[in-house]
This record gives C-alpha cells, structure tokens and sequence, in this order.
C-alpha cells in the first residue's frame, strides 16, 4: 500500500513538472493535455486522476513554483540580505534565460502573458507568486532603511515593484531578440537607480 502511494506521488509529481517546463517552452494555450501525457510518460486515466481538467494542473503547477519560492527550493535564490544578493537575483534570472538559450521568458510571466478575464484562478495564483517576490524584495529594503542607509524619499514597496516590472520587461525583450544583452542592460541600469537612493556615509 505504501509503495503505490509512493509511485502514484513520483507520478503526480513527473506530470506537474512535465507541464511546468512545457508550459514555459510553449505557452499554456499551445500546450495540450495529450502532449503532457505523452510527454510524462503517463496514462490518460492517471492524469485525470490527479488533475479534473487542464485548468487544475495550471494551478497545482503554480502552487509548486510557489512553494519552491516559500521554501528557498526555487533555481532562484529569493531570500536577499545584501546588496551583492540582490544583483546576483537579477543574474540569476539572465542565467536561467542563458540556460534556454534565450528562447524562454520568465516561467510565471510566460504564463501571465497569456491571462485573460475568464483565468481568474490562475490570475490569484500568478499574483500570490508575485506578491511574494515583491515581499522578499521590499524585506531588504526595509531593513537597509530602517538601517539608516536608504534615502527616507525610497518606499520599499515602489523599489520591489520595480524591480519585478523591470526584468520581466528585460526578459521578455532579450526572449524576442534572443540576445542578453537587453536584459544584461536592463538589470545594470535598474541597480544603478536603485543605488541612487543609498545614503552615502559622511567621512
């Protein structure tokens, strides 16, 4: 009993992260049920076994990336304590593009692109993502200017916002040229403004 519990969480685990990286490959529109199961390795009746319908496996693939971000699981370290962590965050992003050869957007982007007013479900899960990126961002800052070392006109908030809306609009720009120097510069030129609010230290 133990071991088919075993197999059929390795299963239902084998198809989310099936649909994850074909769903960042192509698009969710472009990607159908029968090219998950095929793709997983996985019969049609176990798929619908562990997810009612497409719209449920976008969802249970979007909790996953967020317990990963949660969990400090993710390929993205989202815990930033530094300066010199922060610029590794925007790297890493560039990284993981490098990684596909810049043919691939952000993961949670390449599915947000493709909302519309009838995903509200998926919408909820791709802002509650996004709401925990933007904390773990505003965190630092916070602390560095609770810290005395940010300018008292710098909103935490407004500062994670940007960073965000920066390189998803960076990544999506090097996807289209298929080149990282868009994205390479888009992340210099976001820390450069985010510095301009360091409160330099009188010697």
């Amino acid at each position: 009993m133990k071991a088919r519990f075993v197999r059929g969480a390795e299963t239902r685990l084998r198809i989310i992260r099936t649909a994850a990286d074909l769903f960042h490959k192509q698009g969710v529109r472009a990607t159908s049920p029968d090219q998950i199961i095929e793709a997983s390795r996985t019969g049609k009746g176990q798929f619908y076994h562990y997810f009612r319908s497409k719209e449920g496996l976008i969802h249970e693939v979007l909790q996953t990336h967020l317990d990963a971000i949660r969990s400090g699981t993710a390929n993205i370290n989202y815990e930033i304590s530094s300066w010199k962590d922060l610029e590794k965050w925007f790297l890493a992003q560039i990284d993981l593009q490098k990684s596909f050869a810049m043919t691939r957007g952000c993961p949670f982007g390449t599915i947000g692109n493709e909302v519309t007013e009838n995903d509200e479900l998926i919408r909820q899960d791709l802002n509650l993502i996004f709401d925990v990126m933007k904390n773990k961002l505003a965190a630092f800052f916070i602390r560095e200017k609770s810290k005395g070392r940010l300018a008292k006109a710098a909103d935490p908030d407004h500062l994670a916002d940007f960073c965000i809306a920066a390189i998803q609009g960076a990544m999506l720009m090097g996807k289209i040229n298929r080149n990282s120097r868009p994205v390479e510069t888009a992340a210099r030129e976001t820390l450069v403004h985010l510095r301009s609010y360091v409160v330099r230290r009188r010697k």
